[in-house]
């Protein structure tokens, strides 16, 4: 099991110590939140269940990879995640631009978390359909794969036309950043199994994993894959060894932790949680 820290659960500024310190004792990775912008009055909510409001507009939002780029000066092992970019909000040139150099400035760490978005308010503020921000995610990731690593690209689709460009530097990792799908409907699990690196369910419980994974493996398998798919879990709250050996045995390859209840615990809950758990 690989264990990730989640920044979005502090306060931001203290995210650098605590990606320096969860890179010092030893965290696989650390994540940001991210969104374009929080329209007033929104609602909805990327979680099930009525106890789950919306995100309050006034809400500190920071561009991620502003963030990631800032981390990658000051950490030097660990990866560094987007938890979960809504790639469908950008043009793709800048959204591989972003990706592009975040992993060239952190000298390939980056784990780029992609998903489809869930705030409908906020695609309409951007002037977008919401309704077809599946379609605009799937182009947006063909278009950015194609900009990272060929030499010239030329694209005619849906949602995105232009002439043949050229786009440099190359991403460090090659052919491009590792993609982690997030969701948990049927375009998420086809994505995962065909383009990404790994799967980000959110609203999926212990018992409902098996059955979805299965589901990914017979996709997989359809598209021709053999590497294996890596399942990270946001938002784990993980308090005793035999919770890590459940998740496990459910699929569950990385735990995105934050073992505190206030930010100005978050330092000391790392180490206590790293010395249990890390070794």
């Amino acid at each position: 099991m690989q264990f990730g820290v989640q920044l979005g659960a502090v306060a931001p500024g203290l995210w650098g110590a605590v990606a320096e310190e969860a890179d010092r004792l030893g965290f696989e990775s650390v994540w940001v939140p991210e969104h374009l912008v929080l329209p007033v009055g929104a609602a909805g909510s990327p979680h099930e269940g009525s106890d789950h409001p919306p995100i309050a507009p006034d809400v500190p939002v920071f561009d991620a990879f502003g963030v990631l780029c800032h981390l990658a000066a000051r950490t030097t092992r660990i990866r560094l995640g987007t938890c979960v970019y809504n790639i469908g909000l950008r043009h793709p040139f800048v959204a591989a631009r972003a990706a592009a150099t975040a992993d060239v400035l952190s000298g390939g760490r980056l784990a780029f978390g992609v998903g489809a978005g869930w705030l409908r308010a906020e695609w309409e503020a951007a002037g977008l359909d919401f309704d077809r921000r599946g379609a605009r995610m799937d182009e947006a990731l063909a278009v950015c794969r194609r900009l990272w690593s060929e030499p010239v690209v030329e694209h005619h689709g849906e949602h995105f036309d232009f002439g043949p460009v050229a786009f440099e530097p190359k991403p460090a990792q090659r052919p491009g950043p590792p993609l982690h799908i997030g969701g948990d409907g049927a375009a998420a699990l086809r994505r995962a199994a065909t383009v990404g690196t790994g799967w980000m369910p959110m609203n999926h419980t212990l018992e409902q994993l098996p059955r979805s994974l299965a589901r990914l493996g017979e996709l997989a398998e359809r598209a021709g894959r053999t590497s294996p798919i890596e399942v990270t879990l946001p938002g784990a709250r993980i308090s005793r060894p035999a919770e890590v050996e459940a998740h496990a045995r459910a699929g569950v390859t990385r735990l995105i932790v934050a073992p505190w209840a206030r930010s100005r615990e978050a330092l000391d809950g790392l180490r206590r949680f790293a010395a249990e758990f890390l070794g």
